[in-house]
């Protein structure tokens, strides 16, 4: 498949390192350790083989039957196992396995799939029958007794269709499911064709805020309306209320899907996720973020993540992390795993207008929604000031995300206070002024419509009175720490970078320090891979330390914090005082922008060094004992965060209590 093709349903060729972590959690870890505690005993042995018939295999978005074919052959592997541990027993006791075809049960037609593309639904159904040629060829090459299945009696389940407009029932009575697994499309909401949109409105229209979720979202939404569509009578459940026990739906259902890592961050986790445990589904395992390796042409690298869930609880959860994104996963039993896959309650944040804690406000900066003619190049400010020197005067430096981290240049006209006689004097800053009031006049859209009444200004104007610390929407996710800076009042800042006014080195060092950006990196929204930082998720739902007024260095470590920290705080906190250290070993470097400075190969020892003084600063403000890693500093927050949101509703109650009392 070309790659505008595959980009535009949104397939990934899967490899089978990755299948294998998607399915070993899922049911293959589980079967082997009941195959060993049964393979001694003959009747407990024979039952689990008959158990192994049984189990039901369905991929609803199945392409050309990877995910299938690697499951059933491990099957047939594992019923292998069993095979074998049978003849020892009856070698034991005098007797001897006669007939091997007769022993043979899992095939083909325990597999069911569904694939919206004909040929791959085709290949799929062949791919399976391919496979169990070759485990009959090793059942064969194990035995010394030839076993074939010709001519083909059996097939799979794969059906050609839209998984998003059928009935999953119709492939697969969900009383009949066992486990449903796969790789559905990765499509985030920008990139979904009309037809998209319309299987996605199918799906998840009764959903408050759908609209924000990527397509693979849709899958898990059937998936927990497939496993709850389980009847008590049809689960084996007498009564109702034995069937809310379980939480709901079929038990007997387990699903792990792969997924982008969009629908853990940011806002898609309130959407999709509170929708899921309202409905009773508990994740049972997740790798955390890592890089999908693939094997096909054109390779597609994508940053996932793998979720198994069920519409029921389980003791044993296991969350997979890595310490690269392109390394190997290490398993970590945990108690809980929450949508932001976190040892943590399941906590969804919401986007708020102020924050839990008692800081600045952050704002956006300001948006020009001008078809370009109040922003500048050098080059165009250049020839403006040749052509008119005194608009000089309403040239003032922009700074969005990009800008502020690259060094970048551009302009603007910042015209709030000019007055009609001297915007006359300057025609060329006319004529771009007359070019915005046309820009509005013929957007459909009624506010800027109604914006082109004042086309001087910029659209939306947030620009802070006073200095201002500056933090960019959107940051690559290789740099360890968000790039932040302080900026001039005289510095316009644009939509694309925020800002917090009247922010002192504390605040600075906070949102410099590793703590913060952990948090940010598992709340963040994504844009492609990029970090999405937003005020109303990521800094109004973070739980701020308080301020300590003494280092919490050893000796040991205090060989390694800033000379002048150590030589006395004078009145300031340690995490100020870290805080300058970082500014002040930036400052050494006055050619650098701040893409060099956090680059990780390029990033100077001397600022390394601050930045780890400032980390210890930091999170000795939230306790004495170390963080061992992100995760568990995250894990952290989210306690912290559940308790200082518990005193919220009390708060909001006694202040509405103050406003209704009489004077």
């Amino acid at each position: 498949m070309d790659a505008k093709a595959r980009r535009n349903i949104g397939a990934h060729y899967t490899s089978e390192e990755n299948i294998l972590k998607l399915i070993q959690p899922l049911f293959l870890d589980d079967l082997y350790e009941e195959f060993k505690r049964v393979k001694g005993n003959k009747n407990k042995l024979f039952e689990f083989h008959k158990k192994l018939r049984t189990l039901t295999f369905f991929d609803p978005a199945c392409g050309c039957g990877n995910f299938l074919v690697i499951a059933y052959r491990e099957l047939r592997k594992l019923e292998l196992d069993v095979l074998r541990a049978s003849l020892e027993i009856e070698m034991k006791s005098g007797q001897r396995l006669v007939d091997i075809q007769q022993l043979i049960g899992v095939n083909v037609d325990q597999f069911y799939g569904i694939e919206i593309e004909e040929f791959p639904a085709q290949i799929a159904q062949v791919a399976l029958w391919l496979m169990d040629h070759q485990m009959n060829l090793r059942v064969s090459e194990e035995f010394g007794m030839y076993f074939a299945r010709i001519p083909l009696k059996t097939s799979p389940h794969i059906v050609h269709g839209n998984a998003l407009t059928l009935d999953w029932n119709n492939v697969l009575p969900a009383e009949r499911a066992s486990y449903v697994f796969g790789n559905p499309p990765f499509i985030g909401k920008t990139y979904q064709s009309a037809e998209q949109k319309a299987d996605m409105e199918k799906v998840t229209g009764n959903i408050k805020g759908s609209g924000l979720l990527d397509f693979v979202a849709a899958w898990y939404v059937k998936a927990a309306q497939y496993m709850n569509s389980v009847t008590p009578a049809q689960a084996g459940v007498q009564s109702i209320e034995r069937l809310d026990s379980r939480l709901r739906g079929n038990d007997n259902i387990k699903a792990a899907f792969v997924s982008t890592n969009s629908i853990m961050q940011g806002e898609q986790v309130g959407v999709l996720w509170g929708w899921l445990l309202a409905q009773g589904i508990r994740i049972h395992f997740a790798h955390r973020t890592f890089q999908w390796n693939n094997e096909a042409r054109g390779k597609a690298a994508v940053h996932c993540v793998i979720i198994g869930f069920g519409a029921f609880d389980v003791e044993k959860k296991i969350i997979y992390e890595y310490e690269a994104i392109r390394g190997e996963p290490h398993a970590v039993a945990v108690k809980n795993i929450n949508p932001y896959l976190v040892d943590a309650p399941n906590i969804l944040l919401e986007s708020r207008t102020r924050a839990i804690s008692e800081v600045p406000e952050m704002v956006n900066g300001s948006k020009a929604t001008d078809g370009g003619n109040l922003l500048l190049s050098d080059n165009e400010k250049c020839e403006l000031l040749l052509a008119e020197p005194q608009a000089e005067k309403w040239i003032r430096p922009l700074l969005g995300a990009e800008e502020f981290i690259n060094g970048i240049n551009r302009w603007c006209l910042w015209l709030v206070d000019i007055s009609p006689n001297e915007l006359r004097a300057l025609p060329l800053v006319t004529k771009r002024v007359e070019r915005v009031k046309k820009m509005r006049l013929s957007s459909k859209d009624a506010q800027t419509f109604q914006d082109a009444a004042t086309p001087t200004l910029f659209q939306k104007i947030r620009q802070p009175k006073t200095n201002y610390l500056g933090i960019p929407r959107t940051s690559s996710e290789t740099r360890s720490y968000l790039p932040v800076g302080f900026l001039s009042a005289n510095i316009i800042a644009s939509d694309n970078l925020q800002t917090i006014p009247n922010a002192t080195l504390y605040h600075f060092g906070v949102l410099s320090s590793t703590m913060h950006n952990a948090w940010a990196r598992y709340t963040c929204g994504r844009l492609k891979s990029d970090y999405r930082y937003s005020a109303g998720i990521v800094y109004n739902n973070y739980p701020w330390p308080k301020i300590p007024l003494s280092p919490p260095f050893s000796k040991g470590e205090a060989e390694q914090v800033p000379h002048f920290v150590k030589g006395g705080l004078g009145g300031i906190s340690i995490v100020e005082a870290a805080a300058q250290a970082v500014l002040d070993a930036r400052a050494h470097f006055p050619q650098s922008t701040l893409a060099d400075l956090y680059d990780p190969l390029t990033m100077p020892p001397a600022l390394v060094k601050a930045h780890q003084a400032l980390d210890r600063a930091v999170d000795a403000c939230y306790r004495k004992a170390a963080f061992a890693s992100d995760a568990q500093r995250v894990e952290f927050l989210f306690e912290r965060y559940q308790q200082l949101t518990s005193l919220l509703p009390a708060e909001k109650f006694v202040k509405a209590r103050k406003k209704k009392a009489p004077a």
